[in-house]
């Protein structure tokens, strides 16, 4: 049996083999079929997803087919609702601005309608909301938009442009929130529109936004404008520049924007990461605009009256500074207080006096270490910020972190009643930039700068994206500076309202702090009138000779010392005449009422700030050498 065995071994070998290479095809074919399945069914998974996302996905058309008369037609899909009422609203808040702005006032020609096109029920329960509902699961909407002034703000619609900030023109819906967002620009082609914005293009002029808050956070500028970018660091840093003006001007422009961008990345380290890559300065010049800057996260808009030939070359660079710090100090290193941004309440915080102060303090630091503004024009344009905090009696009633509180009610905000904020109020871009002054000359006396605590705080809560309290920008300093240094700025000059000596700090850099005790100082501002009568037109400064003798607001003053103004002199020049000590008969009338009282005038007590130099006075090779440090001077 064995050698039988041995004869069919071969045989038995082959017919192996040929079934093991039909199994093996088999399995080959099940194993093909099985990739083609596992593709087709990825395939109709993706197509499923895509078709999800898009019935998933808000969608915004804008036209503006009346911009002579300042109308933007707006149209919004809602698709695959699941509630029966969508409430829909404008926001009552911007971002970056801090007060009440009630954007609905400009909505009208408001309707609603189902997917099949049927009118849908609408009730407003309160000024800035509409409610919709008896849907089939999609809600469109159509309203007209108002739309007149050009700023940070606010939109405007005409036949230079639109410029749309989004919460005043676009209406959302809060339930939504997390929807990513299509918006669909039908530019006027007639007059040259295209598009500049922060938002992730999609195709032609449609733009897209993963969520709300990115969306309400973009700015939009359709117009001619012309672009200019530069990369640096693997982004693009680009100008869109809505200006009247020749190419030329515009490549001049912005080779200051560049000296801008390269000076501030030098005081962080680094450029903050933008989210797609690019960041925008949408720049509008043009007289039917409204002064203004506002930042946002990857884009901040500019504003002004003045063209680049009429002024704007040198007197709006400032604003690209200011707002382009804002990338790093707010949009990133963000108070906890400001985030998630509120688009129905006014946004409150303590932290502004270091958010908007400390970015104001940087502005023309930054200017004047980019080679765009002088050393001594630099140091002696300190001089009227600095009058303002250290002159106010309002330090009396707030410290920094308070006077930050009142931003709902400063912040281009209104209202008819009179206020008292001559006495009562310090800007917190005015007293945190003067802070920012101290702490920087008062660090640079220890061997260290304001420039790495600012690297700091970026990296602990800028890069990582960590809110911050004021608690933990105490913290950052003891950690920096040493516990007592810290502790002795937050305690005297944030928790309350001290001021450091200044004049101690200026001459470690060769500055003159000085005041002229010869000149005389009323305390009001007046004005001349056309019959030769002086007009109080504030409220007087607690404290003042004016104000210690009973002048108010509206006073009309009729005589001095017997005497009428004499024709053609402002008043401030008048009073010059006078010398401290000097004794004032003033004649006056309020509310149709004669009165008479007595000024006693006191000497100015304002200071002017000049480079020691300025003054005759030679400054040490350690304190130019401080200076040149603090300055960057080459």
């Amino acid at each position: 049996m064995v050698n039988d065995y041995q004869e069919l071994l071969p045989i038995a070998n082959i017919s192996y083999i040929k079934i093991k290479v039909f199994q093996t095809r088999v399995s080959f074919i099940i194993f093909a079929v099985n990739l083609c399945m596992r593709y087709l069914l990825l395939f109709f998974f993706l197509v499923f997803q895509a078709n999800s996302i898009n019935a998933q996905t808000n969608s915004y058309t804008i036209s503006f087919e009346n911009v002579v008369h300042h109308e933007a037609e707006v149209t919004a899909s809602f698709p695959n609702i699941t509630t029966d009422t969508l409430s829909l609203r404008m926001s009552r808040t911007s971002p970056g601005r801090y007060a009440l702005h009630e954007f609905a006032k400009n909505v009208y020609n408001f309707t609603a309608s189902d997917g099949k096109g049927n009118n849908l029920k609408i009730i407003r329960p309160n000024p800035y909301e509409w409610n919709v509902s008896g849907h089939d699961g999609t809600v469109k909407i159509t309203y007209t938009i108002f739309a007149n002034r050009g700023d940070g703000t606010y939109s405007q619609v005409d036949e230079t442009h639109a410029h749309l900030n989004i919460p005043a023109t676009f209406m959302y819906a809060h339930a939504l929130r997390e929807r990513p967002i299509e918006i669909d620009f039908k530019t006027r082609e007639d007059l040259e529109w295209k598009v500049a914005t922060q938002l992730p293009h999609v195709k032609d002029n449609m733009y897209s936004a993963p969520n709300l808050y990115y969306f309400m956070d973009s700015p939009t500028e359709l117009s001619n404008h012309k672009v200019r970018e530069f990369s640096i660091d693997e982004q693009t840093v680009k100008l869109a520049l809505h200006d009247p003006g020749t190419e030329d001007e515009a490549d001049a422009y912005f080779e200051k924007v560049k000296k801008v961008v390269l000076a501030e990345k030098d005081v962080f380290g680094t450029l903050p990461k933008f989210d797609f890559g690019n960041y925008t300065f949408l720049a509008c010049y043009i007289p039917n605009a409204s002064g203004d800057g506002m930042e946002h996260r990857n884009s901040t808009i500019l504003t002004n009256t003045r063209t680049l030939a009429n002024g704007g070359m040198n007197g709006n660079i400032g604003t690209v500074s200011h707002e382009f710090f804002h990338s790093w100090n707010v949009e990133r290193i963000r108070p906890k207080t400001l985030e998630p941004f509120d688009f129905e309440n006014a946004n409150m915080s303590g932290a502004l006096w270091f958010a908007e102060g400390f970015t104001s303090y940087y502005t023309n630091l930054i200017l004047c270490r980019a080679g765009l503004m002088s050393p001594d024009t630099y140091v002696e344009g300190l001089t009227g910020t600095f009058n303002s905090v250290w002159n106010s009696p309002a330090r009396q009633f707030f410290n920094p972190i308070e006077m930050s509180y009142q931003a709902p009610f400063v912040d281009a905000a209104t209202s008819v009643e009179p206020v008292n904020r001559e006495n009562t109020f310090i800007s917190y871009y005015s007293y945190g930039s003067v802070l920012g002054l101290a702490l920087d000359l008062s660090l640079r006396e220890k061997g260290l700068n304001l420039d790495d605590f600012m690297k700091q705080v970026w990296n602990s809560y800028g890069k990582t994206e960590i809110t911050y309290t004021i608690e933990n920008l105490h913290e950052s300093l003891n950690l920096y500076a040493g516990e007592a240094f810290g502790n002795n700025f937050f305690d005297n000059y944030i928790y309350k309202s001290q001021m450091p000596s200044y004049s101690e700090l200026f001459e470690t850099v060769g500055i003159s702090l000085t005041k002229n005790r010869d000149i005389a100082f009323f305390g009001a501002a007046v004005s001349i009138t056309d019959d030769l009568n002086g007009k109080v037109q504030s409220n007087t400064t607690i404290g003042s000779p004016a104000y210690k003798a009973g002048l108010d607001k509206d006073d009309v003053i009729s005589l001095i010392n017997g005497k009428p103004f004499p024709n053609g002199i402002q008043f401030d020049a008048f009073i010059k005449e006078f010398k401290p000590g000097d004794t004032l008969k003033v004649a006056f009338e309020r509310d149709g009422n004669k009165k008479t009282t007595e000024v006693i005038l006191e000497s100015d007590p304002n200071y002017s700030i000049n480079l020691e130099e300025t003054n005759g006075l030679v400054p040490s090779k350690k304190i130019l050498e401080a200076r040149k440090d603090w300055l960057k001077i080459e």
